[in-house]
């Protein structure tokens, strides 16, 4: 008994070799498909609390420090009364080039403030709200950069370059998983629904039909075979002797041979219509199917225009600027001619909306979506190169037979 219990000690292993295997399940579980997903939820929801605090603090601080810099000027009134001095000292109008230039300097610094506090955007507290800010770290680790909401502190921005050089291969490896996920999912869908896997009757019709056209091309590649080698054979026969008609009758029948191989390997195709063979190929794997061009295509505008109606909603937008708006935000342009507004992002720091959680759902599972579409866009252009390259060779093979 004792032995047993020392063996079962040395068995034991050390308890830094346990911490290993714990951290190296523990990485394996983080970089799966459902560990992704929540690493890139989590990454985006603390670089939202990170910014927000950052960026309060330094607000509140040099509000603190340099208190003139917030007061509120009128730069209307300051144009206006500029003006009105420059007219009272040249109210003769002695020299009009020298005022139209020292108005037309007034025009230009009002112009100035005004983009100056159009560029400063709406109070620090609504623009660094928590929705504000979870949006911001969205679009840094997406690449889609509206601009709408920008650091303005030191420190806001350095740490905008950590968290994006951590953030965005982050992404791509989130893209790349759920994207591979995705488009396995709706390849095993397409079989199902598209091509009639999941009633049998449809499928085994559909399957016997593709069978009897393989037949129909099998023999007639075989005719043609048979022509072909038969006329190799006569034209041999006549223009040689009677001494050499021995040799020219074995070449023929060996052309002939040769021929017939090459469609046996066509015909040795099963062609049995039996249920076994039908129902084998409708259980078949789904990795062999290529989803077309169009159906991904057809997803892919699905998406934008339900993306459309639900953002023209929430922003009073038309049905053209929501669909530009989803594919400028999909496509990772962002321009920020359009970007979401009072619906999503809320005055509160701590409300978050519905609509917003929707919003930051619809954009993570839309890129995600079209990576998915690419990926089977890639696979069906891979099989249409392969289909015209045995094309290709079939046309010059039958040119040299």
């Amino acid at each position: 008994m004792s032995s047993r219990r020392s063996s079962f000690r040395r068995r034991e292993k050390p308890a830094f070799a346990r911490f290993k295997d714990h951290c190296r399940h523990f990485t394996a579980f983080m970089f799966s498909n459902v560990g992704i997903i929540l690493l890139v939820t989590f990454y985006t929801i603390g670089g939202a609390f990170i910014f927000q605090a950052i960026e309060i603090f330094e607000y509140e601080k040099l509000k603190t420090d340099k208190p003139y810099r917030f007061h509120e000027r009128n730069a209307s009134g300051d144009c206006l009364s500029r003006i009105w001095e420059l007219t009272a000292e040249n109210i003769s109008f002695y020299d009009r080039q020298a005022y139209r230039k020292r108005v037309n300097d007034v025009l230009l610094d009002y112009q100035r403030a005004v983009v100056k506090k159009q560029l400063l955007g709406p109070d620090v507290d609504h623009q660094w709200s928590f929705s504000g800010a979870f949006l911001y770290s969205l679009t840094v680790i997406t690449t889609i950069g509206y601009g709408n909401i920008t650091p303005s502190s030191d420190w806001g921005k350095l740490v905008t370059i950590l968290y994006a050089i951590i953030g965005m291969p982050l992404f791509l490896l989130y893209l790349s998983n759920i994207g591979d996920v995705l488009a396995k999912s709706f390849k095993w869908i397409y079989s199902k629904v598209c091509l009639c896997r999941i009633c049998p009757g449809v499928a085994k019709r559909r399957i016997i039909r593709e069978r009897r056209k393989l037949r129909q091309l099998a023999r007639a590649l075989q005719l043609h075979n048979m022509e072909s080698a038969r006329g190799s054979s006569s034209t041999s026969y006549s223009s040689t002797s009677k001494s050499t008609t021995n040799s020219s009758s074995s070449t023929g029948s060996s052309d002939y041979t040769k021929s017939s191989v090459q469609t046996s390997s066509v015909l040795d195709v099963p062609y049995s219509d039996s249920d076994s063979d039908i129902e084998r190929e409708i259980r078949g794997s789904t990795d062999e199917i290529t989803v077309p061009l169009t159906v991904c295509v057809f997803v892919m505008v699905s998406y934008i225009l339900s993306g459309a109606i639900l953002f023209g909603r929430w922003e009073d937008w038309n049905y053209l600027d929501g669909s530009y708006f989803c594919f400028i935000s999909l496509s990772s342009i962002g321009f920020g001619d359009l970007v979401p507004g009072d619906r999503v992002i809320t005055v509160d720091k701590d409300k978050v909306e519905v609509s917003f959680i929707l919003c930051a759902v619809y954009l993570l599972l839309g890129m995600a979506l079209i990576a998915m579409c690419f990926n089977l866009m890639q696979e069906q252009v891979i099989h249409n190169m392969r289909a015209i390259k045995r094309g290709f060779k079939a046309c010059f093979r039958c040119r040299s037979s």
